[in-house]
């Protein structure tokens, strides 16, 4: 019964930490991108772009975190 319990806490803690995973894989994602040595990136050019950037990022990593939220599993 003691390990069936401990294995249900281990479930439940590695659960949180791949929802954990996908959020912040989002920002990762786009900063990878934007890390390349590419030519005509949408937004490469502006002065504030890197900020419009930072902020995308954040409300798409926001958006998954809702989504995770409202799905119950997060």
């Amino acid at each position: 019964a003691y390990a069936s319990i401990i294995s249900n806490n281990l479930n439940f803690v590695i659960q949180r930490l791949t929802l954990i995973t996908l959020i912040l894989m989002v920002p990762t994602l786009i900063a990878s991108y934007y890390g390349m040595n590419l030519k005509n990136l949408p937004l490469s050019q502006d002065e504030s772009g890197f900020y419009y950037i930072i902020a995308i990022s954040i409300v798409l990593s926001l958006i998954v975190a809702w989504f995770f939220r409202r799905s119950r599993l997060l």
